[in-house]
């Protein structure tokens, strides 16, 4: 990894890959680092979160995923964040501890929802004490309210969470609440916290917002052009950036349509990478031959302003 560099840009939400019978395939990873690195050009990764179907695992699959993305991330990848987050809080702070043990260049905790907190001081009350457990790695919290249930304003979360948890460095914002998250941006003044979003198709709008970066899953397989998009808006050409967004949108408008989640994401990284992702966990279940010609055919069909 790359000990202080500031973690910016695009951050590849993780695929789990697994064997046809539903075992971890470890073997891939390798493979997988170096794609993201070479292909893709994405040197930061989020282990074991919502596209890797994270809280379908068990809490040793979590641990043996995270040293295999530390070890075969080792000299390649800047930044390797671990989701350590589960239902039950001992499990959490064991995994806290794990990947600080291995090194992770971050933490992040999705809220508890099942028995869910209801309101700003029982959740930092359940972050801090997972962030307490790994007292020297950079601690993010993972906004996704959409899954969790949990709606709690991250511009509420943010007043006096240095004081509570020193190790906060800012936050997964998976909503589409860009109210919220440019109220965040508003209060960040001196720049202390990192604030990375993670709804795909709409990240040029939290560009402009001032948003550090991106976690995703469509940066598995479309980082390379959403680079470009990235290096078009830092050079005010608007209507590049425009363009590469467009069309992002109009490839997952199109698989949206057709039923879009883990399990076909999981197909798509498969036929782009040509890397075998596997099945997904039950209860999900694997994308359809239908699902696969019509989403192949669709991102083959897209002319990118690259030429590609």
């Amino acid at each position: 990894m790359t000990p202080g560099k500031k973690l910016e840009g695009l951050v590849a939400a993780t695929i789990t890959p697994m064997t046809p019978d539903g075992q971890i395939n470890l073997r891939m990873i390798r493979q997988y680092v170096d794609y993201l690195v070479n292909e893709q050009n994405v040197k930061n990764v989020f282990v074991n979160g919502t596209t890797g179907e994270g809280l379908s695992l068990s809490i040793q699959e979590r641990k043996q995923l995270a040293e295999e993305w530390m070890c075969q991330g080792k000299d390649k990848l800047d930044h390797v964040i671990i989701h350590v987050g589960a239902l039950s809080l001992p499990e959490c702070q064991e995994l806290a501890r794990h990947a600080a043990a291995i090194g992770a260049g971050g933490i992040a905790v999705i809220a508890p929802f099942f028995f869910k907190p209801t309101n700003k001081d029982e959740l930092v009350a359940f972050l801090q004490k997972v962030a307490s457990e790994a007292p020297e790695v950079p601690f993010y919290y993972y906004h996704i309210p959409s899954l969790t249930g949990v709606k709690i304003r991250v511009e509420e979360l943010l007043d006096g969470i240095k004081a509570q948890i020193p190790t906060f460095q800012g936050v997964k914002f998976s909503d589409m609440d860009l109210l919220d998250l440019a109220q965040c941006i508003n209060k960040n003044e001196m720049g202390q916290f990192e604030f990375l979003y993670g709804v795909d198709e709409q990240l040029l709008g939290a560009l402009a917002l001032g948003a550090n970066g991106a976690v995703g899953s469509t940066y598995n397989y479309l980082g390379r052009q959403t680079n470009l998009m990235l290096q078009a808006f830092a050079k005010a050409d608007l209507a590049l950036a425009q363009k590469y967004q467009f069309l992002t949108g109009e490839f997952l408008n199109f698989v949206i349509k057709l039923g879009f989640g883990v399990a076909q994401t999981k197909a798509v990284m498969t036929f782009v990478s040509g890397i075998p992702m596997g099945p997904p966990r039950l209860p999900l279940v694997g994308a359809s031959s239908e699902f696969i010609v019509k989403a192949k055919a669709k991102l083959n069909s897209i002319v990118w302003p690259d030429g590609d």
